[in-house]
């Protein structure tokens, strides 16, 4: 089967979520059997433009500055704006021209801005390519979460972009013949959408270590860790909001904080001058040995989705305290081998009643290791990916003119309302 692969940028080095998942699938699509030419943007860790590493024929372009008007004036979110350039819309031209593809598969909404040309492509194909939509989120609910966040002329901003991603992620989704999701929560949020056809559920996979056994005790430093790339500003707004409620708390409880991930370095020294108490440590190459000087770790996260680094907590060992919302798409048992709040002062309250509570601590680390030590397995996923690629059927003409029409009229309503 021969894929071309839509993605944002090169997912290597792996430092986020969305970069973690790219990587996972394009790497476990390959060794179940799949032919892989992936477009995507290059990036400064590792300046590769034209590579075939191990099966996978990369064709990567640097990325152009774009100035914020466009931006603003794109019908595309940011999200999709950001890959919308030539050299990449060119690198797309090419594929499209050299061969005929079995599947086009759009990585996350990051790589609506091709779907045009997609649907052209395969309108004029002797042999229609199936249309692939791997959602990385339900991403108008994540849109929506953030217009309520915001304030003043941010939140404005805001809105309109969430217009932007509504308009994309449905033409995405009534275009593709296969559509995926990550969490069974927004199965349902798509499924909801999608007119009876079903949405695959396509879990991430863990390929790191496994700690086979830990004992948490008085050697282990009473602290708890956040591991989080604070590149994406929805994510920032919610750790600095358990920040506000936490650390002073912490800190007079003598429990030490420490968040360790991707940051901006000017953005790290204004966090540590706002929370002084707290350990911002930033990048770093292994972040095991972190893991391994705390007690417990925390998800403050308000915006649904999956997070990846909920598997690197599990298989270190480390029990999870997290908001309600954070963790969908785990077997985790809020009580049983996790700690579930509705808010983050009652986050930080959980974090000082157990951080000293051994038995509890030890009890929810091994029960939440065995509840996902048999899932998460990327070999398993890749074959489960590719043969739904293989069996998906291709979506009849009059449904294609269907999105086309939709994608029409959602141009058309978004001109009139002066948007």
């Amino acid at each position: 089967m021969h894929c071309l692969w839509l993605t944002l940028a090169d997912p290597d080095p792996a430092t986020n979520g969305q970069l973690i998942y790219s990587k996972g699938l394009i790497e476990a699509a390959r060794d179940a059997g799949a032919t892989l030419r992936v477009i995507g943007l290059a990036r400064r860790e590792n300046p590769r433009t034209v590579r075939d590493l191990l099966g996978i024929d990369w064709r990567l372009a640097d990325e152009q500055v774009q100035s914020p008007w466009r931006r603003l004036l794109s019908p595309l979110p940011i999200v999709a704006h950001r890959g919308n350039a030539t050299n990449m819309r060119r690198l797309l031209d090419q594929a499209l021209a050299e061969r005929s593809w079995d599947a086009i598969v759009f990585d996350s909404i990051s790589s609506g801005w091709a779907l045009r040309a997609a649907a052209r492509y395969r309108r004029q194909s002797l042999r229609p390519p199936r249309l692939v939509y791997l959602s990385h989120n339900h991403e108008v609910t994540v849109a929506g979460r953030i217009v309520k966040a915001a304030r003043g002329l941010r939140r404005v901003a805001k809105a309109i972009d969430y217009l932007k991603v509504r308009r994309l992620e449905r033409r995405l989704v009534a275009a593709a013949d296969l559509v995926t999701s990550n969490t069974p929560d927004d199965c349902r949020w798509f499924a909801a959408g999608a007119k009876g056809r079903p949405i695959v559920f396509l879990p991430p996979g863990y390929g790191g270590a496994r700690v086979e056994a830990r004992t948490i005790d008085d050697d282990v430093p009473r602290r708890a860790i956040l591991v989080s790339s604070l590149d994406w500003p929805p994510k920032r707004v919610a750790v600095e909001a358990f920040l506000a409620d936490a650390s002073a708390m912490l800190e007079r409880q003598g429990i030490g904080l420490q968040v360790v991930g991707e940051a901006e370095p000017a953005y790290l020294e204004t966090l540590r001058r706002r929370f002084p108490t707290v350990d911002f440590v930033g990048r770093v190459d292994d972040v095991r040995p972190y893991m391994r000087k705390a007690r417990l770790a925390l998800v403050p996260d308000l915006l649904g989705g999956f997070k990846l680094k909920g598997l690197d907590y599990v298989f270190n060992r480390l029990p999870i305290l997290g908001m309600r919302i954070a963790l969908p798409g785990m077997p985790l048992e809020d009580g049983k081998n996790i700690g579930l709040f509705d808010s983050h002062a009652a986050l930080a309250e959980g974090v000082v009643e157990l951080i000293d509570d051994f038995p509890r601590l030890n009890a929810w680390q091994a029960a939440a290791y065995d509840a996902c030590a048999d899932r998460f397995d990327w070999r398993r996923i890749g074959h489960h990916l590719v043969q739904h690629l293989a069996k998906a059927e291709r979506r009849s003409p009059t449904a294609l003119r269907g999105a086309s029409t939709f994608a029409a009229a959602s141009r058309s309503a978004h001109l009139a309302a002066g948007r």
